[in-house]
């Protein structure tokens, strides 16, 4: 079993004014699965820096193999997220990002307008997905299938990739 963590980014459900329907999406798919544990998760305003902070403590405590945030990859000037995970990851993984505006593009053409990244911290895996509980369904649909096998690989398996 995989640890997870879902970090939900977003100034009116941190400040209680809205509440969360994109993070219980993701942890019922993630736990759908069968590899993942979803472990306690987090909300914190749309500040790069609270977002930053939150993934790499989370990434370096080595508590967790995969994060996956909700909120904050669109075009409003509040929308951080994508810049505050590319502050903190080592290396990107594009395609996994680009599979997930594909995917998307399937249900609306807005979906071209994320700006979700996904990357390497340290041994955990951190992927951005939209606000929206249709967009996490989209996103995480996309990817879902190569999870465990990134994981993996970033946790320093050699074992080959073909199949």
């Amino acid at each position: 079993m995989f640890r997870a963590r879902i970090l939900t980014i977003s100034d009116s459900t941190f400040e209680g004014k809205r509440t969360d329907t994109a993070g219980p999406v993701i942890e019922e798919l993630l736990k759908h699965t069968g590899q993942f544990q979803v472990e306690q998760g987090a909300v914190v305003p749309d500040e790069k820096e609270a977002i930053a902070k939150t993934l790499a403590e989370w990434a370096d405590s080595e508590t967790c193999d995969l994060i996956v945030t909700t909120g904050g990859t669109g075009l409003s000037p509040r929308d951080v997220t994508p810049e505050a995970t590319l502050k903190v990851i080592g290396r990107e993984i594009p395609g996994m990002a680009e599979a997930m505006r594909l995917e998307g593009l399937k249900n609306t053409p807005r979906a071209m307008l994320s700006r979700a990244v996904c990357g390497v911290r340290g041994n955990t895996l951190i992927v951005n997905l939209p606000g929206s509980p249709g967009g996490v369904r989209d996103g995480l649909s996309a990817i879902m299938d190569v999870l465990s096998h990134a994981i993996k690989k970033i946790q320093g398996d050699t074992s080959r990739c073909s199949g």
